[in-house]
């Protein structure tokens, strides 16, 4: 997104504002070194366990350990763990930074599962860890059962890092304890071009603390500094525990690499050696793929983030990467554009994964808003909308034809998710108020940051007639999570009436913005 690539900081050594933390923030014991350091003992798991790309009957789970190890996993219907059963993993080391992947299947839909994860020397199976625990919920195989999910993204960005004063970032806490089915990452899950620096003078004279550690005391290049990013956000002790009883969907978007980055880029930005976006989007994605437990990016998953998540009948998610295939960004005013941004191929896959679907609702996590004008400089764009609410141009082009697509093959049920702008807000769109009108009404939700700036609100696009009957956003750019609050959204899905029933909350909880949507409806 736009709002602030954060200025350089001097290099600092580790973690000085976790040494004056509160008992609140558990770190991992060891947090401080490399895995290669560790000496003696047993394989260790302190950074804690994920669940990720859930379905009705697989899973995957992910670890790191402190050391080469072998990863096994063992699952069962109660904390007990009586009649357990254990999937013999990977053996994890250097070349995935320590982490690993196991694939469960064959597992029972609509239940809870237990698990648990152990560590054992690769050359004495008897010498395990202690076991780290976790558990969630597999999709429901029948039209009748509940589904409640969380989207958000934007974590640590613009300096605004692990405030152990503030209890870090509580905003998990506060969605594990409405108990989702998952949760879905937007994007910009890292801030590799935004340091993390020591302390921060808020405008009001107080001072904002940071846990931090070397390699986020600079922007992101080299594989190990992007490792280190993403490693970064497991010293909350709110995430591991969220991480450990909450599954994910996650998706990617600039900031995993550099604030408004497209391939070919060569960036502008002195604090860089490495300019090359095309050779930092490398590194990051491969850390991507380490740190997150995504199917698409296993060895036999074809290597992208683009992907399909079946929730059971009345959930499909389509995660889409508007990143990576995209073109450059331009003043947008192109009269042809197949590239777009979404690429050609993505596009196919989406238009044709939506018409294949049979799911009640069709989720579209979009990593960037539809109708919302982001800028890129003085006359680039860097999102879809590029501020002429005329007939389309440039990358409207593409979504206009998808759109279509909607319309005329008559796809049922879907409701577009966002964050990237760092505030929340309910947009509508309708033909009737567009000058772009082959395509029927839809919904667009925008939620977050989870622990990032706040920025002002962003002006629409006519271009497919959106109107905003919600929105809260700061004033002014880059308010601190100590001066305005964070966000997130809820999706409750009805399995008796099939209703979609979408709230904006904010940390703590509250709601802010409500609405019902109507199941077997083209658009809505």
């Amino acid at each position: 997104m736009v709002q602030g690539s954060g200025g350089g900081f001097g290099r600092r050594s580790l973690l000085q504002g976790a040494a004056a933390g509160s008992a609140a923030l558990a770190l991992p014991t060891l947090a401080c070194a490399a895995p290669a350091q560790a000496r003696g003992g047993r394989p260790s798991a302190d950074w804690g366990v994920q669940v990720g790309d859930v379905t009705t009957s697989s899973g995957l789970v992910w670890v790191r350990s402190d050391r080469p190890a072998r990863m096994v996993v063992q699952t069962a219907a109660t904390e007990s763990f009586r009649n357990a059963r254990t999937w013999r993993g990977p053996v994890v080391g250097a070349g995935t930074d320590f982490t690993g992947v196991t694939s469960l299947h064959g597992l029972p839909s609509g239940e809870q599962i237990h698990y648990r994860v152990l560590l054992a020397d690769p050359d004495d199976p008897r010498r395990t860890g202690e076991p780290v625990s976790g558990t969630f919920r597999t999709a429901p195989a029948d039209r009748r059962t509940d589904i409640r999910f969380h989207w958000s993204g934007d974590l640590a960005g613009q300096g605004w890092g692990i405030n152990p004063d503030l209890g870090g970032y509580r905003i998990y806490e506060d969605m594990r304890r409405r108990n989702p089915d998952f949760f879905l990452c937007s994007g910009d899950n890292i801030y590799a071009d935004n340091p993390i620096p020591e302390r921060v003078t808020l405008p009001d004279g107080r001072i904002w603390r940071n846990v931090t550690t070397e390699e986020k005391a600079k922007v992101a290049e080299t594989l190990a500094e992007f490792r280190g990013a993403f490693r970064y956000n497991l010293l909350d002790d709110n995430l591991r525990r969220f991480n450990s009883q909450v599954p994910t969907i996650t998706q990617w978007d600039d900031h995993e690499v550099h604030n408004n980055w497209y391939p070919g880029q060569l960036l502008d930005d002195d604090r860089y050696t490495e300019k090359d976006a095309d050779v930092l989007s490398a590194r990051s994605l491969r850390a991507f793929g380490e740190y997150f437990p995504i199917r698409s990016l296993r060895p036999d998953g074809g290597g992208r983030v683009y992907r399909v998540v079946h929730h059971g009948p009345l959930l499909d998610v389509f995660v889409l990467d508007m990143r990576s295939y995209r073109d450059a960004n331009s003043p947008g005013r192109q009269t042809d554009d197949p590239q777009g941004i979404l690429g050609a191929e993505q596009l196919r896959w989406l238009k044709r994964e939506l018409s294949r679907s049979h799911a009640v609702w069709k989720v579209i996590a979009s990593d960037m808003s539809l109708g919302l004008v982001v800028p890129d400089g003085k006359t680039n764009f860097e999102a879809v909308a590029q501020g002429d609410p005329g007939a389309p141009l440039g990358r409207e082009l593409q979504l206009a034809e998808l759109l279509r697509h909607i319309k005329h093959d008559r796809v049922t049920g879907t409701v577009w998710l966002t964050t990237d702008v760092h505030y929340t807000a309910a947009q509508h769109y309708a033909p009737e108020r567009a000058a772009f009108k082959d395509f029927e009404p839809f919904w667009e939700f925008v939620s977050g940051p989870l622990n990032a700036g706040g920025f002002p609100a962003l002006k629409l696009d006519g271009t497919f007639g959106p109107e905003q009957p919600f929105i809260k956003a700061p004033d002014r750019a880059n308010v601190s999570p100590a001066e305005s609050p964070q966000y997130f959204g809820e999706i409750d899905i009805d399995g008796g009436s099939g209703e979609l029933t979408v709230r904006l909350r904010q940390e703590g909880g509250e709601v802010l913005f409500s609405k019902v949507l109507q199941p077997g409806r083209v658009g809505q």
